[in-house]
Formats: C-alpha cells, sequence, structure tokens
C-alpha cells in the first residue's frame, strides 16, 4: 500500500507520517522522503548551490525516485540516497529500506510527477496556511541547517513561495484526502489513520490489537 502525503514546505507532512507510524506499527511502515533525491550538486560552487531552486520539480531526480517506488511496490529492497542539506550534495553512503507492508512517500512535489502519482494507492495533502508554513520553515531552517533569517527568508520570496503556487497548491486537486491545519485537526487524521488499518486488514496483514484499539 503506498501513501503519498504531499503539502507546502512546514504544512506538516512529517506529523501525518508519524500519525500512521503510530496507528500500524513501525513494523508495518517505510517512508520515502522527497528530500532524499535532490540532485547532487557538488559540481557547483557552494554559493550557487545556495541560490539553487530546490522547490521546481527539475531539482528532483524522479528517476530514481520512480524507480525506487516501483520496487517497494514490488516487494524489492532500495538503496535510498543519503542528502546533505547543508552543503546540497548526495552521499557517498546509501540508507537499505526494505520494503514493509505500508510505503509512505513525503514531498512538496510528488503530486506534479505524473508517474508517482499513478503509483499512489491513497494520495494525502496537507493544507496549511502560508504564514504558518513560514514560521516553520524559518525555524527549521535557523534550528537545523544553519540558515540567516535573512537567507531562509529571501529563499522563500525568490523560489519557494512562487514554486509553491505554481506547482504545489494546484497539485491539490489530486488528493483523496484533505487534511487542514498541518494536521493538528485530530478528527481528519483519525479517519485517514481508520482508513488506512481497515485496508491492511482487507488485504490480510495483521495489526497488532493495541494498534487496533487506539
Amino acid at each position: 500500500m503506498i501513501i503519498g502525503i504531499c503539502g507546502g514546505t512546514g504544512s506538516g507532512k512529517t506529523t501525518i507520517a508519524r500519525a500512521i507510524v503510530d496507528a500500524v506499527g513501525s513494523e508495518n511502515v517505510v517512508l520515502v522522503e522527497q528530500d532524499s533525491y535532490y540532485r547532487n550538486l557538488a559540481d557547483m560552487p557552494l554559493d550557487d548551490r545556495h541560490h539553487a531552486n530546490f522547490d521546481h520539480p527539475d531539482a528532483i531526480d524522479s528517476d530514481l525516485l520512480v524507480n525506487h517506488v516501483k520496487r517497494l511496490k514490488l516487494g524489492q529492497p532500495i538503496d535510498m540516497p543519503i542528502y546533505d542539506m547543508v552543503t546540497h550534495t548526495r552521499s557517498d553512503r546509501v540508507e537499505v529500506i526494505e520494503p514493509r507492508p505500508v510505503v509512505i512517500v513525503e514531498g512538496i512535489l510528488i503530486f506534479a510527477e505524473p508517474r508517482i502519482l499513478e503509483l499512489l494507492d491513497v494520495r494525502v495533502f496537507v493544507d496549511t496556511p502560508d504564514d504558518v508554513r513560514l514560521i516553520r520553515r524559518l525555524r527549521r531552517d535557523i534550528n537545523e541547517r544553519g540558515r540567516t533569517f535573512e537567507r531562509t527568508l529571501d529563499q522563500y520570496e525568490k523560489t519557494i513561495r512562487p514554486m509553491h503556487f505554481e506547482f504545489v497548491e494546484p497539485s491539490k486537486r489530486f488528493a483523496d484526502v484533505i487534511i487542514p491545519e498541518g494536521g493538528q485537526t485530530d478528527t481528519s487524521v483519525s479517519m485517514l489513520c481508520s482508513l488506512v488499518r481497515e485496508k491492511l486488514k482487507a488485504q490480510g496483514i495483521a495489526l497488532d490489537s493495541r494498534l487496533m484499539a487506539s
């Protein structure tokens, strides 16, 4: 079962993914993050890398991502890239991902890639107000990625915001489920988790009784 979780930067996609993990058990879920599939910019000067447009579909190695999702759907392991968001380069190391009953594919542009859309059994869009997403992005980039307030705001104005309205927001129409307020609405999240549990149950996948009762 392949679940796609899409939404703008800072929308709360990780919150939804964690809720699904809690609902069906970590032994049944594997997470594939679009962020791991950014193209390697090692050949570019560092300053040029900082100013690259990471919010356009061309920034993603979509061929590799599609290939890996297909392999997981066939029950085959993958070597997922490890990407350094500080230097914008791909590591020589990889993370071996074994297939599980539930595969979550998460990223801002996954609904903008038709080949990914075709592979998804459930499409979830996390719809969060722009101001909330900006605040979350500022906190993350400053605290986790060593970026300045000015640099993050400049990136937001030049690429993040315009690309969101060109590619991310229009892709919302492909969603089966739209979760408002970044997953803070418990009812929407609970309904999604119940849907996942029921689909797995229908496929004969047994879940821990404690998870079914939650």
